[in-house]
């Protein structure tokens, strides 16, 4: 009989210690499938990707991960092996007789797990066959035209082969396999109906359907419980998509979910409740700069204004010393990610910002990708402009150091009037005239192929953000990712991040929201809302956010104009704090990045495996049932120079100098830091629950 041991695990980063049982490992094999296992779509590839050297380093060589087989993938981020494993190794070899493409080797990441990838379209000859299998078991047919569908019908009937052929050759070790969204779930629907001796964890990530519907505008959070799910479902064309992902729901022995927000809409348009919500976490050490986060921030906001200088080439009237960068990023769902409520809110702060004569202007970038034609030939030019005034500035300085050095060496004051040359004031006097522009500074760095109807773009039309002199809100709407190699704004994600100080994510649908979550592990304050994972997780977990430098607005008590109207108050508050209360508030968002660490939200998933055991092997594993891991006591508590009221945290003016040296008097970050460490209790706790009949995982009204 196995049975999983008491590990008691050492504190991390001044957290306490605490009790969780421990699995053992080395009489189990532990998969995740993931439709983006080397392959990056969305958000579920970071979550692969940073969890790895946390299981990798729990699990060692028990752990796999199963994806789909792209030649560039493959070259660029795999490295092929033999596998050690017999079990791995012989149903490879099986699989490959059968005419499949199977690949093992170890995923180029932190950790270097092993993958096994899938090449689809070798076994794509099997699709009908494989269509009538899933029909035997679940009675879900897939449409001819649904391409992505019937992909991935493949990829769940060669994951189903594959752990057949593992579990026939396991030498008595135990299999769990975790599936990732709907993609991956008929993998886990075709194991079940076959009965195969493996214990099944099924993670949704965001429902199907909820996506869709907040797309639409709809009501969602308030009307759960109203939706005809099957009407919907069937209007948007997805019927089969959603049968697909609740059979794969009722067929797990384990369901979890990322956040609470989640797991209630789960719970309506699933039909079932999840059993362990497991928070994303991140990969700290990654982003760790210790007390260097400060520095970089200065290093790459220069960065930034270098570009600014150049796009606003002729209309540079603001001081970049009193300029605050803002910024959202991600897929580009203007409604699902807050870009309507964003520009909205802009606009009344645009509109703030000028009725009280403040001097401080807010250039906001959209980084969101989207069809483009090239660079704007308008922006190009606007960096060429600020690189020759540089290149001008550079020469002239040479000279006239060089003029200064020799008139030193004599002994002589140099005469001002003759240390410039006639030609040098010509050609200074030539470089003013070329920044002269007759046009406004573009709101788009590219040529947008779907101007006239994109959502952005029209929206600014409307709201009158055309970055105006008399504007104190300038908008850049970059529809492309950031790459180093770009030649306008040629930065990283990570460093663009870092130089910026407020991201902003007002989203309406947001399962969990890594980008405020990446924000908040480099130490730059961010906006998230009551809707999303993260601001949930952080209501829970933090007394003060806005303190923290987490701006939760609130997008589900309340009617979107008064949602705006916060959003609006949020940023002009932020707008006002002085430079120190800035660099506090970032010393603050900082100390957060521990709650986001995977080595102790791991245990969530570390919980949903000691569950999905005791499901599936009753008989093997005699384990006490549990209650999921609880975060009871586990706060933040606010920071002692900072008023009660959230609102108090944030200066009436940047003049109101008497409030800021009271705070900047009781400010005492080592202080601060050490109460921070101090007041946390234990994060996580894998408490016991009384015996008794438990409501089996099938027991679902439907």
């Amino acid at each position: 009989m196995l049975r999983g041991r008491s590990l008691s695990v050492t504190s991390l980063s001044g957290l306490p210690r605490w009790e969780v049982e421990e699995l053992p490992v080395e009489d189990l094999l532990l998969f995740e499938v993931a439709w983006e296992v080397t392959n990056k779509v969305g958000g579920i590839y970071t979550v692969i990707q940073t969890k790895a050297k946390t299981t990798a380093d729990e699990w060692g060589d028990n752990y796999f991960l199963i994806g789909p087989y792209f030649e560039h993938n493959m070259k660029t981020q795999v490295e092929r092996c033999e596998p050690i494993n017999d079990a791995i190794r012989r149903a490879v070899d099986t699989m490959n007789k059968h005419g499949c493409q199977v690949y093992f080797g170890r995923w180029l990441i932190e950790g270097s797990p092993y993958v096994v990838l899938f090449d689809i379209g070798s076994s794509a000859w099997n699709l009908d066959r494989w269509k009538g299998d899933l029909w035997e078991a679940c009675s879900v047919g897939i449409p001819y035209h649904d391409r992505e569908a019937n992909d991935m019908l493949i990829f769940g009937s060669l994951t189903a082969w594959f752990l057949k052929e593992v579990t026939d050759h396991a030498d008595g070790k135990h299999v769990i396999s975790q599936f990732h969204e709907w993609q991956a779930g008929t993998g886990l629907i075709l194991s079940r109906a076959r009965k195969l001796p493996i214990a099944t964890i099924f993670t949704t990530h965001a429902t199907l359907l909820g996506r869709y519907l907040c797309a639409a505008n709809i009501d969602f959070y308030n009307h759960l419980d109203k939706f005809d799910i099957d009407k919907e479902a069937g209007e948007r064309q997805i019927y089969h998509r959603y049968c697909m992902e609740r059979a794969s729901v009722h067929c797990a022995h384990v369901f979890t979910t990322v956040s609470e927000i989640t797991a209630i809409e789960a719970e309506h348009m699933l039909k079932r409740k999840p059993d362990v919500v497991t928070p994303n976490g991140l990969s700290v050490k990654k982003f760790s700069a210790v007390h260097e986060f400060q520095n970089l921030h200065a290093t790459y906001k220069a960065r930034i204004q270098d570009f600014v200088r150049g796009h606003f080439y002729g209309h540079l009237d603001f001081d970049l010393e009193k300029t605050l960068f803002l910024f959202i990023a991600g897929r580009y769902e203007f409604s699902n990610k807050g870009a309507d409520i964003f520009l909205e809110a802009l606009s009344r702060l645009n509109f703030l910002l000028r009725m009280h004569k403040s001097d401080v202007t807010v250039v906001v970038f959209f980084i969101m990708p989207a069809k483009t034609n090239n660079f704007n030939v308008e922006t190009l030019k606007g960096q060429a402009v600020r690189k020759q005034l540089w290149d001008i500035a550079h020469s002239v300085k040479e000279k006239f150091g060089k003029k200064l050095y020799d008139a030193l060496l004599r002994g002589e004051i140099p005469d001002m009037n003759n240390i410039l040359d006639r030609d040098d004031v010509t050609v200074m006097k030539r470089a003013i005239f070329s920044t002269q522009r007759q046009s406004l500074p573009p709101v788009t760095t590219h040529n947008m192929i779907d101007d006239s109807t994109d959502p952005i773009l029209s929206t600014i039309r409307r709201i009158g953000l055309f970055n105006n002199r008399t504007d104190r809100v300038k908008v850049i709407l970059h529809p492309e990712f950031l790459s180093s190699t770009s030649p306008l704004l040629p930065m990283d994600y990570e460093e663009f991040v870092r130089g910026c100080h407020l991201g902003v994510f007002p989203s309406y649908y947001e399962p969990w929201g890594y980008t405020p979550a990446e924000c908040t592990v480099m130490g730059i304050p961010s906006v998230t809302t009551n809707l999303s994972g993260f601001g949930c997780f952080m209501q829970e977990h933090v007394a003060d956010p806005t303190a923290y430098g987490i701006y939760i607005v609130d997008r589900r008590f309340q009617s979107p104009d008064d949602s705006c109207n916060q959003l609006t108050q949020f940023l002009y508050g932020f707008c006002k704090q002085s430079r120190r209360q800035r660099i506090i508030q970032r010393n603050r968002t900082e100390r957060l990045s521990d709650l986001l660490d995977w080595r102790y939200l791991g245990r969530y998933y570390q919980h949903a495996r000691y569950l999905t055991l005791s499901r599936a092997f009753p008989d093997k594993f005699h384990m006490e049932p549990t209650s999921p891991p609880t975060t009871e006591g586990f706060k933040y508590p606010r920071p002692s120079s900072v008023p009660p009221s959230p609102s108090g945290s944030q200066v009436s003016s940047p003049q109101s100098s008497d409030v800021e040296d009271e705070e900047d008097e009781r400010y005492n970050e080592e202080e601060e830091a050490e109460r921070d460490r101090l007041n946390i209790k234990s994060p996580l706790s894998l408490g016991r629950v009384p015996r008794g009949k438990k409501k089996l995982h099938g027991e679902y009204k439907n």
